[in-house]
């Protein structure tokens, strides 16, 4: 299990109800929880989530307006790479071949929620 991060600043909590959001949204879409909010050494998780056999990453990223290309061009690569890192850690977890899986980005920009499934190569 990741460790536990106490949550204070109003950009913090406001990230935390933009996860609130994303998680509602992709559960309505079928998707079932594993774990919110893995860290690590290296990076974190926001959503980790299983679609059908396919364990599914989901990065949060919340912006007030879409603004200088919305929440989703916020993802830089040196955030790509830490995720990638993230999750090979969480995949360390299993014995055997872990399943398979992808990287999805829930951008939310003011009040429109954008799923992007398979965002990213890892």
């Amino acid at each position: 299990m990741g460790l536990f991060r106490a949550r204070s600043t109003l950009q913090q909590r406001s990230g935390d109800s933009g996860e609130d959001l994303a998680l509602a949204y992709l559960q309505q879409q079928g998707l079932v929880l594993i774990e919110r909010n893995f860290l690590c050494k290296g990076g974190e998780l926001d959503l980790i989530m299983q679609a059908g056999a396919v364990l599914v990453f989901v990065e949060v990223r919340r912006r007030a307006a879409a603004g200088f290309g919305g929440a989703a061009a916020s993802i830089t690569a040196g955030k790509q790479r830490r995720l990638v890192v993230a999750a090979q850690r969480y995949l360390q977890r299993y014995r055997d071949d872990p399943p398979p899986c992808r990287f999805d980005v829930v951008a939310i920009d003011g009040t429109v929620i954008t799923w992007l499934p398979n965002a990213f190569d890892s």
